[in-house]
């Protein structure tokens, strides 16, 4: 543990039961430094910190990630995927329709999952993802200009 108390990344790793590389590593402060980064981007970021990485190993490393709960994978709906950092509160997303801006909303009211189905169909809900769809403000004023 580093002298703060907090978890390094890589015993970050370790304890989700993840081998440690300079790759992993680099992805997940990539993701965690960024904004819901695209793949291309999360590349590009990981490339800048340890060389040369093929786009199969960023995609499997953020599957890795991803499925031990370490990033968060969203899909908007006609954008690709993104990644971010913030995992574990259940908070939602704000995305612009015109330049494709995201922004994290915390969850609108109440506990996790934030919604409460009108009919849960006997599913034990979890979470609930909500995206808010919009134009962001630099957009807005374009459009009224």
């Amino acid at each position: 543990m580093s002298s703060s108390g907090t978890p390094t990344t890589a015993e970050e790793l370790r304890g989700a039961g993840l081998r440690v590389t300079a790759a992993r590593v680099a992805l997940l402060e990539t993701v965690r430094d960024g904004d819901h980064l695209g793949v291309e981007a999360i590349a590009s970021g990981v490339r800048d910190r340890v060389g040369h990485i093929s786009l199969q190993a960023v995609y499997e490393g953020l599957h890795a990630l991803t499925t031990a709960g370490l990033i968060r994978r969203i899909e908007p709906a006609g954008s690709p995927a993104r990644f971010e950092g913030r995992v574990g509160d259940n908070h939602h997303h704000v995305l612009c329709r015109s330049c494709g801006v995201v922004a994290d909303v915390d969850c609108a009211v109440g506990d996790a999952p934030c919604l409460t189905a009108s009919d849960d169909h006997g599913f034990a809900i979890d979470e609930a993802e909500v995206i808010y769809w919009g134009l962001c403000p630099a957009c807005s004023t374009s459009q009224t200009l």
